[in-house]
């Protein structure tokens, strides 16, 4: 039966791990090694105070965390905290208390030598032993006090020692809190007065802040936590350092930022790139294998895809980083060549994989990524087939459109300014003609180098004036019309199930080219002679018509005709057997026993070989190949019937495609029970046209009462 989606599937084999394993590592190193080209250790050497040999330019734009200016903002934020202390008022309030306790105390005796009246005498020898610290002139102000009046006294110092002590008083600021005391003492006091209450509260004044280290040291490091990380945006060509100047901890620190002074390879790196070259790698292959078999089991299609994957890497990469330089990069001619040569899907596969190089080449950029994916996938639509040049330059127009569409898209999201934008599409224009011109100037010589078969080729195979059509038509005219009307039928019943059209025409027109080794061996040649297969044996004949097969391959190989249409030449006939011999073979079988109607002729049929009359194949492996089989069994088929009305014609090619759908000779290809339909039906319009009836004119009816006369006298004769 018919191959469907399902059988296709085949379960991954250890062929196909082995096909995996090898293209993969092919491509996986190839693009590792071109994406990580920027990380080959240089070795600057650089080192602080140096002196720079030459001017020193960023590679490539990058934002860079100076740690250097950072440290530096974070010391300046450490150094603005003041020193702080260990002030509380709680403390400030246990101090306070601590203190009028001690000057109570200390006052106690003068308070009791008030009460009891004393006189002056015997109060200057209470205050020796009492106040002993108090001057001469002050001394004597409180040897002249009253009872009141030192009450007073006495209430205004306690409360002038509360007052200082509850309020922050830091042991660096006892000596001026001491001197401002004068300020602070009540005015309705005089001034003998007041000195004698400074001299009374100076000597217990106590610091209740001292100096915290730890409070100082957790402020300043808040402090600097709150600094963010300064950035340094270095653009392309910017220059870090001129030669001949001193190299500083953040030149230094800039430099090794692009790996310029690094003498060791960066191996985080290049695993980065080696893993992401075989994720994508893998991607892809995986989707040759799952959705285009076809693709999967040709190593010259594989090969092709690597090499323009490869090269379209490079180029992005040569760019990367390089401001609007890698938007003239021509990549949306990987995509149009691989559509042209190969097939759109997996075109637009590897524009995927191109885009998410290209974005990640160039720093992650959305933007680039956008604009290879959607300037290559325009350019394979709008280029179709390349059969004409036409298409090329439709397709430069496209790409130029959606380029620039793209890059103003990103403009008005704030990516560009102006001038940007207009550079860049001068680089859309540029690159759209640019891919356009390097698909149109390579793919005729890719598909001549991998043996892919391109339209040019084709239609140059189809010119009738190639050197083998030429042979067809001089030695063997009838197998020449023959191969002329089998690609009429072909050609149209290919449009019809989607195929391509122009292959399978060409393909057969140089399907029988065999047959210009032995032309009187077949019908079409004999113009009215003897048949020679009237004096074979039907096995004989069958090894002469398979003999063609293998005559057309060697032919075309001499006359160096693609490879792709080779193929076409064993599997035209597949593994079909001749019945019309095998049936002259059975008959002759039978003959001595009387013939296939008794038992023993039968059985004697019976015995008769039928690997001898099969070709050799293979069977069709494409839907082309199919239409190329099914088209030749019907042109010879129809052109034996004496009748070609609509019935006829259309008995006859069912006939055709039941017996190769019953031998199972489309097993190996993607040919659907849709497609066979609507092959039937291109055959049999084709053929009713080919053979559609004509008025009888007069003239003509004279013409064959005369020929059918005078072929009458000469058998008289």
């Amino acid at each position: 039966m018919l191959s469907t989606l399902a059988e296709r599937a085949t379960p991954f084999s250890r062929r196909d791990a082995v096909r995996l394993a090898v293209f993969a590592c092919f491509l996986v190193a190839a693009m590792t090694v071109i994406l990580a080209a920027d990380i080959v250790p240089r070795g600057l050497g650089l080192q602080v105070g140096q002196v720079a040999p030459d001017d020193i330019r960023a590679p490539r734009q990058l934002d860079v965390v100076s740690q250097v200016a950072t440290d530096q903002a974070r010391q300046a934020a450490r150094d603005s905290v003041p020193f702080k202390y260990d002030y509380t008022p709680e403390r400030a309030a246990t101090i306070a208390d601590q203190q009028g306790a001690a000057f109570s105390r200390s006052v106690a005796a003068a308070d009791a030598a008030f009460q009891a009246s004393l006189k002056p005498a015997a109060r200057q020898e209470l205050l020796k032993s009492v106040l002993p610290n108090l001057g001469g002139d002050v001394r004597g102000t409180f040897l002249a006090l009253t009872p009141d009046s030192w009450k007073t006294v006495r209430s205004e110092a306690a409360r002038l020692l509360d007052e200082v002590e509850r309020t922050e008083l830091r042991d660096t600021e006892v000596a001026a809190s001491q001197a401002t005391l004068s300020g602070r003492v009540a005015p309705s006091l005089t001034a003998a007065q007041r000195d004698l209450v400074i001299a009374l509260v100076q000597p217990l004044l106590v610091p209740n802040s001292s100096y915290s280290q730890a409070q100082t040291d957790q402020a300043r490091q808040r402090a600097a936590d709150t600094v963010t990380p300064i950035h340094a945006l270095i653009q392309q060509g910017q220059t870090i350092v001129r030669k001949g100047d001193p190299i500083t901890a953040q030149d230094l620190e800039k430099i090794n930022a692009f790996d310029l002074n690094r003498s060791a390879l960066d191996a985080a790196k290049l695993a980065g790139w080696a893993l992401l070259a075989g994720v994508f790698v893998f991607l892809l292959l995986a989707w040759v294998w799952r959705f285009r078999p076809s693709l999967w089991h040709r190593d010259n299609a594989l090969l092709l895809v690597g090499l323009i994957l490869v090269v379209a890497t490079f180029g992005l990469k040569l760019t990367a980083g390089r401001l609007i330089l890698a938007f003239f990069v021509p990549t949306a001619a990987a995509g149009m060549l691989i559509a042209i040569l190969l097939d759109p899907g997996a075109a637009m596969v590897v524009m995927a994989v191109l885009a998410l190089i290209g974005g990640a080449a160039n720093g992650g950029s959305i933007e680039m990524a956008t604009y290879i994916f959607v300037g290559g996938f325009v350019g394979m639509m709008a280029v179709r087939r390349g059969d004409r040049l036409n298409a090329f330059i439709q397709a430069a127009i496209a790409m130029t459109i959606v380029n620039a569409v793209v890059v103003s898209t990103f403009a008005l999201l704030g990516e560009h300014d102006v001038t940007g934008v207009f550079q860049l599409w001068g680089a859309s224009v540029a690159a759209a003609v640019g891919s356009s011109v390097a698909a149109v100037g390579t793919f005729a010589v890719l598909g001549n180098l991998f043996g892919i078969l391109t339209v040019f080729q084709l239609l140059e195979l189809a010119n009738p004036s190639q050197p083998l059509l030429r042979r067809l038509l001089v030695e063997t005219p009838g197998t020449y019309h023959h191969s002329i009307m089998v690609g009429n039928l072909a050609e149209r019943a290919a449009e019809a199930i989607g195929a391509d059209p122009l292959v399978t025409r060409v393909a057969a027109y140089y399907h029988d080219i065999g047959k210009l080794a032995n032309p009187l061996a077949f019908i079409e040649n004999q113009a009215g002679a003897e048949n020679i297969h009237d004096q074979l044996q039907p096995q004989v004949s069958a090894s002469v018509l398979k003999q063609h097969v293998a005559d057309g391959i060697d032919i075309a190989y001499k006359a160096k005709l693609p490879t792709a249409l080779i193929a076409f030449i064993p599997q035209h006939h597949g593994t079909a057997i001749m019945s019309y011999f095998y049936a002259r073979a059975k008959e002759q079988a039978a003959e001595p026993y009387g013939g296939l109607a008794t038992a023993a002729g039968a059985k004697a049929a019976e015995a008769v070989d039928e690997r001898r009359f099969r070709h050799m194949g293979p069977k069709p492996q494409s839907r082309e190949a199919a239409v190329l089989m099914l088209a030749d069994g019907v042109e010879a088929s129809v052109r034996s019937l004496s009748a070609r009305d609509e019935p006829a014609i259309r008995a006859m090619v069912g006939r055709i495609i039941d017996e190769r759908l019953a031998d199972n000779q489309f097993d190996e290809c993607d040919l659907t029970l849709r497609d066979v339909e609507r092959i039937r039906e291109a055959f049999v319009a084709q053929l009713l046209g080919m053979y559609h009836q004509r008025v009888a004119y007069p003239q003509n009816k004279i013409v064959e009462l005369e020929s059918r006369r005078a072929a009458a006298v000469g058998e008289e004769d």
